[in-house]
């Protein structure tokens, strides 16, 4: 029996195609094994950052010396923005663009049998002569959709449904959009066609995510919203939980927010009490420079309005840039200010990185931020948002929390204890060995030295909403 191995690197939408991707070799027969053991070893890059594509290639030399009989397959976005250069790796038999993404189980399948494929895209200027990997990538993005797997708990007990792929933003710091397209939309039928097939396979919570989720529905017909998408699966599915991912702040519509509203502090529903909205930068200056479509005084309001519906055990999370281009120490002042302002409970954090093709790239040029002042920079946002984190969960002890069981590490349920995530996104350890994918209701009681919630009881979660 043919075997395969799948690395994600990135966002939730990438690992999303990276879980569709095992679940249709899966389906079609091939064993999933561990990197070792796999004939094909398929990694599924993310490009975001220059960090980012070096992980990808020391990802790779660590498959070749793992497992130096596998077939690498390299997709994903760095394999979208730079095809030929991954192609010249030592070991690497195919690169998938995003474009292609759609193919690449068809893809395993032919590297493991006795005819490989001829490639479908001869790279330019003659770059592919000088490697023996075969090359799918163009700029059309025809095959980008896995849709056709089907969503179900697992290895993942929250998989991630990707309902939304590529942006037609142009950040000026963004190489999203060359390695991913423009806005594009999985239909409204088939969207709920997962769910149903999610929950009748005892699917509990399903991610719902995207490249650019807040746009889904804009490129299929104008009385097409997130919202009215979201409202139609509370009504049409039995879904238990749903979970947003990551949504601009300008299309966090009052619509949308009001939907949040059937979850709150008196009676945690359906979606989970989580909202992520990338700040970027907390600068005004600094935010027209990358050409964002929002101010922070905007920004401040869509908070302001989420706590206000969803009440103050909502997590509030965000991406934030440090050092873009000409940053000044006003301009991060700012920043720093509007996080200690607003009810952050996690940050994510991140230098920026310039990238090829991107106007960023030229202010970076142009105006750099010295590496000593980035570093010295995050590590003061870093102290701010470890003080947040700390004093939302402590405010949580004595409080009872929807939670769902994860699959827990051998060395945890070693000791008769179980992983768990609450709906408003905190790690919870319950002292009880139970499986995975099971709704419960957890009293904390106690936070661990990492930071992880700690509760000695729990019941069932009985009482979730009816259809709205």
């Amino acid at each position: 029996m043919a075997s395969f191995y799948v690395e994600n690197f990135g966002c939730r939408a990438a690992r999303a195609d990276g879980e569709a991707v095992s679940t249709r070799l899966r389906a079609e027969g091939l064993a999933e094994l561990a990197l070792p053991d796999a004939d094909v070893v398929v990694i599924n890059t993310c490009s975001v950052t220059a960090e980012a594509d070096r992980d990808a290639r020391a990802f790779i030399r660590k498959a070749k010396r793992l497992n130096p009989h596998a077939r690498v397959v390299v997709t994903g976005c760095y394999a979208q923005r730079a095809p030929a250069e991954i192609a010249a790796l030592d070991g690497v038999s195919a690169v998938v663009g995003n474009s292609h993404k759609g193919l690449v189980p068809e893809i395993v399948r032919q590297l493991t049998s006795t005819n490989p494929p001829a490639p479908q895209l001869i790279s330019p200027e003659g770059l592919l002569s000088k490697s023996t990997a075969q090359i799918w990538a163009d700029d059309s993005f025809a095959h980008s959709y896995i849709e056709d797997a089907q969503v179900l708990p697992g290895a993942q007990t929250r998989p991630n449904l990707k309902i939304q792929e590529g942006c037609s933003n142009r950040c000026t710091f963004c190489i999203i959009p060359t390695t991913r397209g423009s806005s594009r939309s999985l239909s409204a039928d088939k969207i709920l066609a997962q769910v149903r097939g999610f929950v009748a396979a005892d699917g509990k919570e399903l991610v719902i995510s995207g490249i650019n989720l807040g746009r889904w529905g804009r490129d299929l017909h104008p009385s097409q919203s997130l919202a009215s998408l979201i409202q139609t699966i509370l009504s049409e599915t039995s879904l238990p939980r749903l979970r947003l991912s990551s949504i601009e702040p300008m299309d966090w519509t009052p619509e949308l927010i009001e939907l949040i509203q059937f979850s709150n502090e008196n009676a945690p529903g359906r979606i989970a009490r989580h909202a992520h909205l990338p700040l970027q930068s907390g600068s005004d200056a600094v935010l027209r420079r990358m050409h964002r479509r929002y101010r922070p005084w905007h920004y401040a309001e869509k908070v302001s309005a989420l706590v206000d519906a969803a009440g103050p055990e909502l997590a509030v999370g965000a991406d934030v840039m440090v050092g873009f281009p000409g940053e000044t120490d006003a301009e991060f002042r700012e920043t720093h200010d509007l996080i200690a302002e607003l009810p952050f409970t996690y940050l994510h954090l991140f230098p920026f990185s310039p990238r090829p093709g991107t106007r960023g790239w030229d202010l970076h040029r142009e105006s750099p931020v010295a590496p000593q002042i980035v570093d010295e920079r995050m590590a003061i946002l870093r102290a701010l948002a470890a003080s947040k984190m700390h004093s939302f969960r402590a405010n949580l002890i004595g409080r009872t929390l929807p939670a769902i069981t994860l699959n827990t590490a051998p060395d945890l349920a070693a000791k008769g204890r179980t992983s768990a995530l609450t709906d408003n996104y905190l790690p919870v350890e319950l002292a009880q060995s139970l499986p995975a994918n099971q709704l419960v209701n957890v009293d904390i009681t106690a936070i661990n030295p990492a930071g992880i919630l700690i509760s000695e009881r729990h019941s069932s979660e009985t009482n979730l909403p009816v259809a709205i």
